[in-house]
């Protein structure tokens, strides 16, 4: 199973329509929602998530959801759990 990249920042840019925390469109949401969505699909859109993140963006992206993938939480609920 592919872990979702929501890191629960989720604002919606309107230039772009890009999510400000993991950069997925709202198509792209809907694909990861669906069942029916291969794991090879949601590997590439990793890949072109990542494209579409530059600088802090970025970085704050690969921290939060590498400690998603490693506790199961984002950095983001985390500190709201505080």
């Amino acid at each position: 199973m592919i872990v979702s990249p929501c890191i629960s920042i989720c604002k919606t840019d309107p230039l772009t329509g890009y999510c400000y925390g993991c950069g997925r469109s709202n198509d792209d949401k809907k694909m990861w929602k669906d069942e029916k969505t291969s794991d090879d699909w949601k590997k590439n859109n990793l890949i072109e998530l990542e494209k579409r993140l530059n600088g802090w963006q970025l970085k704050s992206f690969k921290e939060s959801y590498k400690h998603k993938l490693e506790n199961g939480i984002s950095l983001f609920k985390k500190q709201n759990l505080k």
